[in-house]
């Protein structure tokens, strides 16, 4: 079936299809968008194990297209565009599941410390949304208070050894643990029941 307004969008040139979509065409986009989508899908599952990542990936690619219209510029082919956005695309999203994995591992060490004995099953409950929340609210903790917290929990350091090595009493080392369990509780309300297992052990 031929576009309503007459135009046949497979004849034009790569620059006329730039030139189009630069101007708001989206019947051109579309064209672009169909003849390129599950090639491209094919070429990110490559890179990609997942499909769903393969294919959030070239969808992205094209969203970023759409909404930059106005200043886009290509100097190469746009099948030769389409694709490096699409590896340089991919190849972020594998940097950022790498990181995300060692921060989930990391997570689930962290929080083992905190159970007082070793057969408590934490990976049974540590899923990885609280391992991921946990770490960034123990990351906003404010400076001394994360290295107090940080010494008696991953340490596991008496208070009185803190204090001597830190040249603070004790009553500022309990206060300093109670402010960062409050502030983690505030932080991870939504698993309290879980945070009263991990912090209170």
């Amino acid at each position: 079936m031929p576009p309503k307004n007459g135009r046949n969008y497979v004849q034009l040139t790569d620059q006329e299809l730039i030139h189009a979509i630069r101007l708001g065409d989206e019947p051109a986009f579309e064209a672009v968008f169909r003849h390129h989508y599950a090639p491209l899908c094919q070429y990110a599952r490559t890179f990609l194990h997942d499909w769903d990542d393969a294919e959030e990936a070239v969808q992205a690619v094209f969203l970023a297209v759409w909404e930059k219209r106005d200043t886009l510029e290509i100097t190469v082919s746009l099948k030769s565009y389409l694709y490096r956005s699409v590896h340089n695309r991919c190849l972020n999203r594998i940097r950022h599941l790498s990181v995300q994995s060692e921060h989930r591992e990391q997570a689930a060490y962290e929080v083992e410390m905190y159970q007082s004995s070793a057969e408590a099953p934490m990976q049974s409950l540590i899923a990885d949304e609280l391992s991921d929340r946990l770490q960034v609210a123990i990351q906003r903790l404010p400076e001394q208070c994360r290295l107090i917290f940080s010494m008696s929990r991953f340490e596991e350091m008496k208070y009185q050894e803190i204090a001597d090595q830190l040249g603070l009493s004790i009553k500022t080392v309990e206060n300093q643990i109670g402010k960062a369990l409050r502030i983690l509780r505030t932080e991870l309300a939504d698993y309290l029941p879980l945070l009263m297992v991990l912090f209170l052990n």
